[in-house]
């Protein structure tokens, strides 16, 4: 009778299977239709999530160090919303530092870029001009520049066309501020949601977890726990490492920049600090704007830069890298490049900020289980009430 009940069960799993199998297949236009409104709505919601994630760990720094061992009330009431506003008052004077740095220096960067092209294009036509017979190759003899062709006029209406596109300066205007407007309210609901998650992050956390105790069971719950605190885990020491790595790398750029007497040195140095948080491809765009920066004062020291940065590359490499990271990811190499191509092609630069985490994450989990079995146990024997491998017992707790 017990094995008619489990075959009929079987069965009865199995069918469901397949028929959700089919509708998703049948219905995937709709589907993803309906995930893209759903992540589209949530959208404020996740961005809170990740900024009240980014500012704990620097709000549970400054609870650390906030009189920790003091009992007095009026202490313990204070230490949360100090800690809290002193972790938010960091973050915004770190992004405000660099806005202040980096946007005014690009911006005269391109005007002074936009003055120079058009003589730039035309000694540049000259030159070739004069060593390959450029009409040669044209059939229409009238596309070939004059003498008093106007170089300045070209630039204006190619940057015109790149800058306003076909739909004109209004149409332009009002989508950049409806844009503004829309990228304005997300952060304002996001911050206010971040609010509240740090405010009370322990009793969120404990009605969750009783949520999935309740309705799952104690199984579902202790396997969450697990799996959730291999993430943080991941994703805590990524952070902190990446930060502070970028944090050296942008000083001894900045250091280096001044010794040699590079242009643009402060605003170089930062944008090579803050592309320093994403993993391998941040280094080349570093270094492709700021040679570009540089080509357009000195030439010459645009070429010195490369080298340089090529060299510091490798000393961040060898020595600063293994020193802030250690071995808090626990990824090879041939991952950390796999993660960050897979997930920069799905979710672009973003994309490329998790994708290095959560391969980590995942490689911990798989390193553990792995072991685990190796030795005979099972990394998912605790949630089940037996005997688990010591090392993942503790990895659990």
């Amino acid at each position: 009778m017990n094995e008619r009940k489990v075959e009929w069960k079987s069965c009865i799993r199995l069918g469901v299977t397949v028929v959700a199998i089919y509708l998703v297949i049948h219905y995937w236009p709709g589907l993803i239709s309906l995930i893209g409104t759903i992540f589209s709505a949530a959208t404020p919601l996740i961005v809170g999530g990740s900024i009240a994630y980014v500012v704990n760990i620097l709000m549970r720094f400054y609870e650390r160090h906030f009189f920790p061992k003091c009992k007095k009330t009026w202490v313990k009431k204070i230490r949360r919303p100090l800690c809290m506003l002193l972790a938010f008052a960091t973050g915004i004077g770190v992004l405000a530092f660099l806005f202040s740095t980096i946007v005014p220096e690009l911006m005269a960067c391109v005007t002074m870029l936009m003055e120079k092209l058009p003589g730039a294009l035309q000694e540049g036509y000259q030159w070739l001009d004069e060593r390959i017979d450029i009409s040669a190759f044209l059939e229409d003899k009238s596309l070939l520049p004059g003498e008093n062709f106007d170089w300045k006029a070209l630039v204006e209406n190619v940057g015109g066309v790149l800058f306003t596109g076909v739909g004109g300066v209004m149409g332009v205007a009002v989508s950049a501020v409806m844009s503004t407007a829309s990228l304005v309210i997300t952060l304002c609901l996001a911050l206010v949601f971040s609010v509240y998650l740090m405010s009370g992050k322990e009793t969120i956390g404990k009605g969750l977890y009783r949520l999935v105790r309740v309705y799952a069971g104690e199984k579902v719950e202790r396997r969450t726990r697990y799996f959730l605190r291999a993430l943080d885990d991941s994703f805590h020491h990524f952070i902190v490492g990446q930060f502070t790595e970028a944090l050296i790398l942008g000083s001894l750029c900045i250091l280096g920049m001044l010794i040699f007497q590079f242009p643009y040195a402060v605003m170089i140095g930062s944008l090579v600090g803050v592309t320093a948080l994403i993993p391998i491809a941040g280094a080349y765009f570093a270094g492709a704007v700021g040679a570009f920066m540089i080509f357009t004062v000195e030439p010459i020291k645009a070429v010195l830069f490369v080298v340089f940065l090529i060299v510091l590359q490798q000393l961040e490499g060898n020595l600063i890298y293994p020193r802030t990271m250690g071995s808090t990811i626990k990824l090879p190499g041939i991952w950390v490049l796999t993660a960050v191509m897979v997930g920069g092609g799905l979710l672009g630069i973003v994309g490329m900020l998790l994708g290095v985490p959560l391969a980590a994450a995942v490689y911990q989990l798989v390193t553990r289980d792995l072991d685990a079995r190796e030795k005979g146990f099972s990394v998912l024997r605790e949630a089940d009430g037996e005997k688990a491998c010591p090392d993942i017992q503790e990895g659990a707790k």
